[in-house]
């Protein structure tokens, strides 16, 4: 009987809750402490899995106090790169939220440390978890080539939650943070190429320090002809009416994600509507004789979909098996650098103007 992984947890946001709580469900993971800046956050997620794990507030001192098989970081993305290193360098596997780093060298240098130690590194790509956007990236690779991609997460925020963006922001700006998601989205629906970026941005607020940015809006060309657009903007200031636009056009047709519920009053600041597809719609392009449409529209429903909770919990299963099973994760960190290096020329052509050849 293989022995429990035992697992350091950083962090206690949203993902880091949902991933600590994913630990502490199954079996074979042990969590041995959890570790935030504030005893507050600490303690109220150590109540919620029931009492009884050690808290830290310094990561060095947690992590040669009990020497992890895994650690797990959900902290703010300026501390990734370092903690994961100490983390490899002690001999632990890690799962990392997203994005791997704050800059594609500190992404590459973890990957080429966990290269060196031998070491899992899973990246919290949660999409890939998720069973309808599997179906959403199968269904749109059947509408030929080149596809046209639209995707966008603006998040409408206020109080406790636009304090925490604003924090996110002193380190990461919104289009780097959430855009490696659906920039990987776009690289497995084309699986082509990505050749140029450009990039938008703009300072939606006086309470931002100067130079800091909370809205921006990427466009990427594939070698193969393929184009896509994704948006990001976080504030209280943001639209509520098209936060959510995932949407793929091909020769072929098109396919949706229609968000119904998910995109009602005040879902751009629920986590769990960062996700929710409910329905995809299926367009299809060919026309009749008389030059109508040959067939009408295809519904694919997606009732049964997991929560954030659950998702996270097949992320760590999905790490799991990665230790277990000893997976070759080189085309997952690969593709964690790719998107990376895309959302990062993205910043770089929204500070100068010029489009970024890659």
């Amino acid at each position: 009987m293989n022995k429990k992984l035992r697992v350091l947890c950083l962090g206690a946001g949203h993902m880091g809750r949902s991933h600590a709580l994913a630990y502490h469900r199954i079996p074979d993971f042990e969590i041995v402490g959890i570790v935030t800046r504030s005893p507050e956050s600490r303690g109220a997620l150590n109540q919620e899995l029931g009492g009884g794990y050690a808290e830290f507030g310094d990561y060095y001192e947690a992590l040669t106090a009990t020497q992890p098989d895994v650690v797990a970081i959900s902290t703010y993305p300026d501390t990734h790169k370092d903690y994961a290193l100490a983390a490899l360098a002690a001999g632990a596997h890690v799962f990392i939220e997203k994005p791997l780093a704050e800059t594609v060298a500190g992404a590459e240098e973890v990957v080429a440390a966990a290269k060196a130690a031998d070491r899992k590194l899973v990246i919290g790509y949660i999409l890939r978890h998720h069973p309808s956007w599997v179906k959403f990236t199968e269904v749109a690779q059947t509408l030929g080539k080149p596809l046209v991609m639209r995707m966008n997460l603006n998040q409408q925020s206020s109080g406790k939650n636009w304090e925490t963006h604003k924090n996110l922001m002193a380190s990461i700006p919104p289009v780097v943070d959430c855009g490696v998601h659906y920039v990987d989205v776009m690289c497995q629906m084309t699986r082509s190429k990505p050749v140029r970026v450009s990039g938008l941005r703009a300072r939606l607020s006086d309470e931002l320090p100067a130079g800091m940015v909370n809205y921006g809006h990427l466009q990427v060309t594939f070698e193969d002809g393929s184009v896509g657009w994704y948006e990001a903007g976080w504030g209280p200031m943001m639209s509520e009416t098209a936060f959510f636009v995932k949407d793929v056009v091909g020769p072929k047709g098109s396919v949706t994600i229609s968000a119904r519920s998910a995109g009602g009053e005040g879902a751009s600041s629920e986590v769990d509507a960062h996700t929710k597809t409910e329905a995809l719609r299926l367009h299809h392009s060919t026309l009749d004789a008389e030059g109508k449409f040959a067939k009408s529209d295809d519904w694919i429903d997606m009732e049964d979909e997991p929560d954030h909770d659950e998702l996270c919990k097949r992320e760590q299963e999905y790490l799991l098996r990665a230790i277990r099973e000893n997976l070759d994760l080189s085309d997952h960190m690969e593709d964690a650098l790719n998107s990376m290096r895309i959302v990062a020329a993205a910043d770089e052509s929204s500070q100068t103007g010029q489009t970024v050849q890659l």
